[in-house]
């Protein structure tokens, strides 16, 4: 989802640092670090009882090795919903709008490793995400930014977003409909006791299960947070490594307007994380206009500030109006949607971006406490894919030593 974040002033200093880094090599530059083969292609005979916690991106693609290889599995789900946060919504607009994650930062040769599908060609319509108009705003003024400032993202990180579908339709169709009636809703996890040979998950209404081994699939967030506690403790070291991973708490708007006013993409001046307006409707065959507003950061404690919903969008409806004389006030429809990741219990944050994490950190995220706890996640992807094909492709390789650790 890092889509306008470099600063046009920092243009030349982003690309002579990163040419000199390991940052090149995530995402979109990370083609080469995709697996020739995933969990999805192998074989695995195991005997014993797989406890699956969290039914979002990793945790169903874990869940799926299982189902395939007739393992005995069970998914905790804390909500009354799968996917975690990915969602969509067809209510708005007449195309579908990923509400959660969006864009595909990967090659879009990715998707096929995602399905288990070998070969070049890829069944989805994506649109390459080459904005033709941006701006910047500081609060007071309003820049455009030039055709080669424009060029000059895409072809640093060229982007994708799916065209007449989207992410949570991906998984759902590709991963999550085979698994499915394996999901137990509503069900917290608040403990995880590995100190005997069995490992023992509790849940908030009391109800305990047993398994031989666990996936762990929350989001950082929720172990930042501790609200799981684990028996024995995790050592100091772990801890540690958990609290040093940034997980910016954050807000998205999806609005709609009569009239499109504004461009492809406004890029925010924040001190960290990320503040953006773009074009949902971007490359889409349609004839709704529809603004996104995306922010992650200390900036996004102006928002939590304020006393509803409906005071966020008068909130962010002025600061349009600011840019555009008014404009954003007189073609505002009043729908709109809101998705509160920092604020929401079972998430706490938005998302990670592990190329700027440390790797001695990452390494220790991904390590099984006594071959009993394993952990998958987008903050665990080893493939340095980003986003939700991190999230898979990290259930896939976690459930592989999970079945496979002696």
């Amino acid at each position: 989802m890092n889509k306008i974040k470099i600063l046009n002033k920092f243009y030349l200093l982003v690309i002579s640092v990163f040419c000199f880094t390991s940052c090149l090599k995530w995402a979109a530059r990370a083609e080469k670090k995709l697996p020739y083969e995933t969990a999805l292609h192998r074989t695995y005979e195991y005997s014993g009882k797989v406890i699956v916690i969290g039914a979002g991106a990793s945790g169903l693609a874990a869940a799926k090795v299982l189902e395939k290889n007739n393992i005995d599995y069970t998914i905790l789900e804390a909500t009354n919903r799968y996917g975690g946060r990915l969602k969509k919504d067809t209510t708005l607009a007449d195309f579908p709008i990923d509400v959660g994650a969006e864009w595909l930062h990967s090659t879009p040769i990715t998707l096929n490793k995602l399905k288990g599908k070998h070969g070049e060609e890829i069944d989805e319509e994506l649109i390459p995400y080459q904005l033709e108009s941006t701006a910047t705003w500081d609060g007071t003024e309003y820049k455009i930014s030039s055709v080669w400032q424009n060029n000059f993202r895409y072809n640093f990180l060229p982007e994708s977003k799916f065209k007449n579908t989207t992410w949570y339709d991906f998984v759902n169709e590709n991963i999550a409909k085979t698994v499915l009636y394996k999901i137990c809703y509503n069900s917290p996890v608040v403990s995880i006791d590995y100190t005997n040979n069995k490992v023992l998950v509790k849940t908030t209404d009391g109800t305990t299960y047993e398994a031989d081994r666990v996936l762990v699939t929350v989001p950082i967030g929720i172990l930042k947070s501790e609200t799981i506690s684990f028996k024995p403790e995790l050592y100091q070291e772990r801890r540690d490594a958990i609290k040093e991973i940034t997980f910016y708490p954050g807000i998205k708007v999806v609005m709609k307007f009569s009239e499109k006013f504004y461009p492809d993409a406004i890029e925010c001046e924040v001190n960290n994380g990320e503040k953006g307006f773009y074009d949902i409707a971007f490359g889409k065959e349609t004839q709704d206009n529809i603004l996104g507003f995306l922010c992650t950061g200390d900036e996004t404690q102006k928002y939590y500030s304020l006393n509803s919903n409906d005071e966020i969008i008068s909130n962010l409806i002025g600061e349009l109006d600011l840019m555009f004389e008014g404009e954003a006030s007189a073609s505002y429809t009043g729908k709109y949607i809101l998705e509160n990741w920092g604020k929401y219990e079972f998430t706490l944050g938005t998302w990670t971006q592990a190329f700027q994490e440390k790797k001695s950190n990452l390494k220790i995220l991904n390590q099984s406490l006594g071959n009993k706890v394993y952990f998958a996640g987008e903050i665990n992807d080893s493939y340095k894919q980003m986003g939700v094909p991190g999230a898979i492709l990290s259930g896939y390789y976690s459930v592989d030593k999970l079945l496979t650790d002696e």
